[in-house]
């Protein structure tokens, strides 16, 4: 599958897969930025992307980042829409207490390309019913 990208930043860093098996490209700043302990900032990639209608990009934490130096994706996984053509932006989070530097070109997020599938909804007034029926947050165990 091609995805056209466009460089919307000289700084902008075309993605690519790390390994043959890789499930996710790498996404990159295109700015020099402080991440404080405890905050979230919205980080540029300078890129935007020509999705296939039936699929979406989903905005991953990288796990080296997130075991070593308890950075993340804040809204993991973020959603980029087939029909979106602006700048993809990684909100991150730093759940650690150091601040985190961000250099321009680092890689800062993973991106995933997937499958989509939009549901026709039906109002109804009654639902089967399933052993777990209305059980849940833990109903099922921990």
């Amino acid at each position: 599958m091609q995805i056209k990208i466009k460089k919307l930043h000289p700084n902008a860093t075309i993605p690519r897969y790390q390994t043959q098996g890789s499930a996710g490209f790498d996404l990159h700043s295109i700015e020099d930025i402080c991440l404080g302990a405890g905050e979230r900032i919205l980080v540029k990639t300078g890129l935007a992307f020509e999705i296939p209608d039936g699929f979406e990009m989903q905005i991953r934490p990288r796990s080296g980042l997130a075991l070593k130096l308890g950075i993340s994706v804040l809204n993991s996984p973020g959603t980029i829409d087939s029909d979106y053509r602006g700048e993809v932006g990684i909100i991150l989070i730093n759940h650690s207490k150091d601040d985190f530097k961000i250099s321009c070109g680092e890689r800062i997020a993973q991106g995933v390309i997937t499958q989509i599938f939009q549901a026709d909804f039906l109002l109804s007034d009654d639902l089967s019913s399933t052993e777990r029926g209305e059980g849940g947050f833990g109903s099922s165990g921990i």
